[in-house]
């Protein structure tokens, strides 16, 4: 970038900073919602809320649905 070009585009450096902090932040919220052992953790919540008897089967057989979901899709983009 020459000098001309890079004080022309100065303004837009705190647009920059703030779309590249954006997709970072994605990127990590991305990495947490499809984590394995994360999805894992949730499984077993849901299986404590069902012997607890804080939710019933049909509720536990949605959200594990959801989990699992989770999971095809981390897996199906790599991670």
């Amino acid at each position: 970038m020459g000098l001309f070009s890079g004080l022309v585009t100065l303004p837009l450096a705190p647009v920059r900073g703030v779309v590249w902090l954006a997709e970072v932040l994605k990127e990590q919220a991305e990495a947490q919602l499809y984590d394995p052992g994360r999805i894992a953790a949730e499984m077993q919540q849901v299986a404590d809320d069902v012997a607890n008897g804080v939710i019933t089967e049909e509720e536990a057989a949605e959200r594990e649905e959801e989990l699992l979901a989770r999971l095809r899709a981390g897996s199906a983009q790599g991670g």
